[in-house]
């Protein structure tokens, strides 16, 4: 089974709330919300602890977000990222701006 996690980022969401598992035969996909990239960081942390060898990011990361989580797991562990620089549903800035 392969273990991977979905972060996505966005004002007021709580990753104790904003959480599910989505299980297939193959692929066990945990998807979690963040208010912040500190908050993320520790899920990222969390998704590792779990077996993920793979976290890919939602859009609203901006390049320093992406860099904060790889360094924040690992060289070992595969991060990948849906990339908007400046976010539509975030006015057009980029995470890197909204949640330090």
């Amino acid at each position: 089974m392969f273990e991977c996690g979905f972060i996505y980022v966005a004002p007021g969401l709580d990753p104790k709330v904003q959480r599910t598992s989505i299980p297939s035969t193959d692929i066990n996909m945990n998807v979690i919300g963040c208010a912040t990239y500190a908050e993320a960081e520790e899920v990222a942390k969390e998704l590792v602890a779990m077996g993920c060898t793979a976290v890919e990011l939602c859009a609203g990361f901006g390049n320093e977000g992406i860099a904060r989580i790889k360094k924040a797991v690992g060289p070992g562990i595969a991060v990948g990222a849906v990339k908007f620089d400046f976010h539509p549903a975030f006015e057009f800035q980029s995470g890197d701006d909204l949640f330090q």
